[in-house]
C-alpha cells in the first residue's frame, strides 16, 4: 500500500471521528434526553429502550446500522439489507443523511468509494455512490498486447440508487392475515449506473470490448431484498439474515460497462451481534459472465465472498474492516481483498 493510500485512510478516519465527536458534544451540551422509539435494528444491537413515560416523546436515534455498500445503499460491503439507512419515522419527510468513505485493496488494483444516503418518510432510501477503480497493471498489459495506450489509469462508476420499503418487518396487518407468522422486511430497488471512461477505452481499442459483449456505459440494476432479525437466533445472540435477487447487465458491477442482456443472480448475507457494539457478517454475491474473454486482459467473473467486522463506535458512527475473495477482476486476481469503511449518520 502506497504512502498516499495510508494518508487517505488516516484522513478519512480523522474527519469522520471529528464529525462524530462534535455531534456527541453538541447533544450533551443540549441535554436532550427524549425517550427512544427504536428502528428495526435497535433491539438487535442491544439498544432497545425502556418504556417511555406518558409525555410527548421524540424518537431517539437507533444504532447506525446497516452499513453502506460500496455502491451507496444500506447493507454490508457488497450486498444490500432490506433495512434502510437512518430511516427516521414515517411522519417526517426528510430523515437525516448518512455518509461513508471506503477503501478496498484489490491486489494490483484498488477502489475508493464515497457514498451518501437520505431516507424519506422512513420508506424511501435515496443513495449515491462514487466509485474510483484504480486499474493497476491493466493499462500496461493492454499496451503490451495491442500497442494501444488507453489513456486511463483509473475510472469512475457513478451509482444513483432508489430503494423502497414495501413491507415492514413483522407488519401487523400481514401478520394477522398470515395467522400470526412474522414477516421479513422487504425492499425493491433500482440502481442507475454510469461509467465515465469505458466508452472511450472501447473506442481506443477499436471496439474490442464491443466484440466480446460491451454495449453501453449506462445500465440499471434491479434488486429485491428480504431481511429478518431473530432476537435470540444464534446461541441467544441476535441473528440477521438477508436473501435477495438482482437483475443486472453489468460486467464487474459496471466497472467494465454493461451488456445488452439481463442476468438474474442471488445475493445474501448473515450477521450476528456477539456483543452490543460488534457485528460480524458473511456476504455472498453471485456473479455471471455477461462478456466473452480476451486472454490475459479480460477474464471471466467469479462469485464474491466477504467477511465483515463492524464496530458501533457511538450512536452516529461505525467502523468496518473486512476481507474479500473476489476472484478474477479483468486481468488479475483479487482473492485476498481487504477493505475499511468509516460511516457517519447525522
Amino acid at each position: 500500500m502506497s504512502k498516499y493510500q495510508v494518508v487517505r485512510i488516516a484522513a478519512l478516519a480523522a474527519v469522520l471521528a471529528w464529525a462524530s465527536a462534535t455531534r456527541i458534544w453538541a447533544e450533551e451540551a443540549a441535554d436532550t434526553t427524549a425517550p427512544p422509539q427504536p428502528p428495526p435494528l435497535a433491539a438487535a444491537a442491544g439498544n432497545a429502550p425502556a418504556p417511555a413515560p406518558a409525555a410527548d416523546p421524540a424518537p431517539e436515534k437507533g444504532p447506525p446500522l446497516p452499513f453502506h455498500t460500496i455502491e451507496g445503499y444500506g447493507g454490508g460491503a457488497i450486498t444490500p439489507m432490506a433495512y434502510l439507512v437512518n430511516a427516521g419515522d414515517e411522519c417526517t419527510l426528510f430523515g437525516k443523511p448518512a455518509g461513508a468513505m471506503s477503501f478496498v485493496g484489490l491486489g494490483s488494483k484498488n477502489l475508493d468509494a464515497l457514498t451518501a444516503t437520505e431516507t424519506l418518510y422512513g420508506r424511501l432510501e435515496l443513495g449515491y455512490g462514487a466509485d474510483r477503480l484504480g486499474l493497476g497493471t491493466l493499462p500496461d498489459d493492454i499496451r503490451t498486447a495491442t500497442k494501444v495506450d488507453i489513456g486511463h489509469s483509473d475510472l469512475w462508476l457513478h451509482n444513483f440508487n432508489i430503494r423502497g420499503l414495501l413491507i415492514k418487518e413483522n407488519d401487523p396487518v400481514l401478520k394477522e392475515l398470515l395467522g400470526g407468522l412474522d414477516v421479513p422486511a422487504f425492499t425493491v430497488g433500482i440502481h442507475f449506473k454510469y461509467n465515465d471512461s469505458i466508452s472511450d477505452i472501447n473506442n481506443k481499442l477499436g471496439g474490442a470490448l464491443a466484440g466480446i459483449g460491451y454495449n453501453s456505459a449506462f445500465g440499471e440494476d434491479y434488486t429485491f431484498t428480504a431481511t429478518k432479525t431473530f432476537g435470540k437466533g444464534f446461541f441467544g445472540k441476535p441473528l440477521i439474515t438477508t436473501a435477495g435477487l438482482r437483475l443486472s447487465e453489468a460486467a464487474d458491477l459496471g466497472f467494465l460497462g454493461f451488456g445488452n442482456k439481463y442476468n438474474a443472480t442471488f445475493e445474501g448475507n448473515v450477521a450476528i451481534l456477539p456483543w452490543d457494539k460488534v457485528l460480524i457478517a458473511y456476504e455472498f454475491r453471485q456473479k455471471t459472465d455477461p462478456y466473452g474473454e480476451i486472454p490475459g486482459l479480460i477474464g471471466g467473473e467469479d462469485n464474491w465472498n466477504a467477511i465483515d467486522v463492524g464496530l458501533i463506535l457511538n450512536p452516529h458512527s461505525t467502523f468496518v474492516a473486512g476481507w474479500g475473495h473476489f476472484g478474477n477482476l479483468a486481468n488479475a486476481q483479487a482473492d485476498s481483498a481487504w477493505y475499511v469503511q468509516m460511516k457517519y449518520e447525522f
